[in-house]
């Protein structure tokens, strides 16, 4: 049965978002995320929300525009001198929040924190890296191992966000408690599972176009519970509505909705006999996973439980992905050819898969629908409910068989398969390993030519396919909701909330 919250547990939620304002003359802003974030380290952090709570607060040398084109924001300018070498400018006069400056130095000391720091979710993204030179105090220079036409967009994203080595060294495994970045917000306070608050910095380079003074982010999971709030005024964005209340957001004159395609996908990643929870049929038998996928009706699916909003997909990509191969297409549900895969790779029926899902109403009831489905073709899912970073805890341990989870994504390819799927990628959890894989993604790093790149890509997801270590489901729309009062925010498929050019009246 999909969890329902009584009234009074909304009412609470909007007493919890009521709180003192600021004796400022700016106002503040009041955001509803649908998880609470890991750890706030952008070389440790692995979500969405975290990157959401901390992209105001920790720049990054580049970003995105709303035409996924690379701009600078920390750097001023960019060199490829070589395929291998590429020279960064950076912004004179910028400080870390603790006042040490941004300079080529501590651009040099982050990405090496990336690369070599226990636990690092970064590696990937920097593993063509060489080394790093400081050219002067405001020129840096990376040297790679081999062309890579990927490493630029790395940078845009959580690779290229810089943190002050000062304030790294002296918290070591800590830093995400009181991390110190260098954005137009900086950090305040944490609690966990309630808030995460960010205070403008009033002497940023950029100051003049952010335009609050405190911002305030509050997860809560029930969607229910954050639409009331939204409602009510008691938060100002919500950044997850789902499909089902899009209309009553539309209809509701004090909001306004902002639906935008996105980047990334939601699957079942499947534990491949990396521990002993992934060794049984399911992770040693491509015949098993792919029974799997012909017991699912993937159009069905998001017709149910999303109102067909979302884009199905069979590949890590959503269709509107100049990346995307109509060649690998979702397979048609047949139950019957489900049961003939069952029976050639000689499992008892009905088998059981324990489906783990993050405890959130829509994820559940999505699992609620794949039970049933597959319990036409031969399985018996038990749905493990947890908690979001516990979750993300469990699969990281090999301690999941079978997870339903997504992945926000990234503009290239590369992006959205090689830290999860490449051999000893670092969050490559479902242990895949398959050098004919490997191989195609490797070579299509190292080319720039877009119709080459797709070629190899669409060879690579058409072994994915075949494999099924990730089970692709649908590609997400992102659907925000806001106050009406709210203007200025321009939407950028990743899916981030960009707070420069943003106001509301009060």
């Amino acid at each position: 049965m999909r969890t329902r919250i009584a009234a009074v547990a909304a009412a609470a939620s909007l007493t919890l978002f009521a709180g003192a304002a600021m004796a400022q003359d700016l106002p503040q802003l009041r955001v509803a995320m649908s998880q609470d974030a890991d750890a706030l380290d952008p070389t440790l952090s692995r979500t969405y929300v975290q990157r959401v709570a901390t992209l105001n607060m920790c720049d990054g040398l580049f970003t995105y525009n709303d035409k996924l084109a690379v701009v600078p924001r920390l750097a001023t300018s960019y060199e490829w001198t070589d395929s291998k070498t590429l020279v960064v400018k950076l912004r004179p006069g910028v400080t870390f929040h603790d006042g040490t400056p941004v300079d080529a130095a501590a651009v040099k000391y982050t990405l090496e924190r990336h690369a070599n720091m226990s636990g690092s979710a970064r590696k990937g993204d920097v593993a063509s890296l060489d080394h790093v030179d400081v050219v002067d105090p405001l020129t840096v220079r990376f040297v790679l191992k081999a062309p890579d036409v990927v490493f630029l967009s790395q940078l845009a994203v959580r690779a290229g966000t810089l943190v002050s080595p000062k304030a790294a060294e002296a918290a070591g495994k800590d830093f995400a408690l009181n991390p110190v970045c260098a954005g137009p917000y900086k950090f305040v306070e944490r609690v966990a599972q309630d808030r995460i608050v960010i205070d403008r910095v009033p002497d940023y380079w950029d100051a003049a176009n952010y335009h609050f003074s405190r911002v305030t982010f509050r997860p809560v999971t029930d969607s229910t519970v954050r639409l009331a709030n939204l409602q009510a005024g008691a938060v100002d964005v919500n950044i997850e509505i789902p499909p089902i209340e899009m209309d009553k957001v539309r209809k509701d004159p004090k909001l306004k909705l902002v639906a935008f395609d996105g980047l990334g996908y939601t699957g079942i990643s499947f534990n491949l006999a990396r521990t002993p929870t992934g060794q049984t049929p399911l992770g040693t038998d491509a015949r098993v996973r792919r029974a799997f996928e012909l017991a699912l009706d993937r159009a069905a699916l998001v017709q149910v439980v999303y109102n067909g909003a979302h884009a199905i997909t069979a590949q890590p990509l959503p269709p509107t992905s100049p990346f995307y191969s109509p060649g690998v297409a979702p397979t048609t549900r047949d139950p019957a050819m489900a049961r003939a895969l069952l029976a050639e790779a000689g499992v008892k029926m009905p088998y059981q898969v324990v489906l783990t899902v993050i405890n959130q109403p829509d994820q559940v009831q999505l699992a609620e629908v794949i039970q049933s489905m597959a319990a036409e073709a031969g399985f018996a899912v038990k749905i493990e409910a947890m908690e979001f970073v516990a979750s993300l805890d469990a699969a990281e341990k090999g301690n999941t068989a079978a997870y339903l989870v997504g992945w926000t994504g990234r503009p290239d390819a590369d992006g959205n398969i090689r830290d999860l799927l490449h051999t000893g990628a670092p969050v490559n959890w479902v242990g895949y390993k398959s050098e004919a894989f490997d191989g195609l993604i490797d070579q299509a790093r190292s080319i720039a030519d877009m119709s080459q790149r797709r070629a190899l890509y669409a060879k690579a997801f058409g072994i994915l396919h075949q494999d099924q270590p990730i089970l692709y489901l649908y590609a997400p729309r992102w659907i925000f909701g806001m106050s009406a009062k709210l203007e200025g925010f321009e939407p950028v498929a990743d899916g981030m909330l960009r707070l420069n050019g943003v106001t509301i009246t009060r």
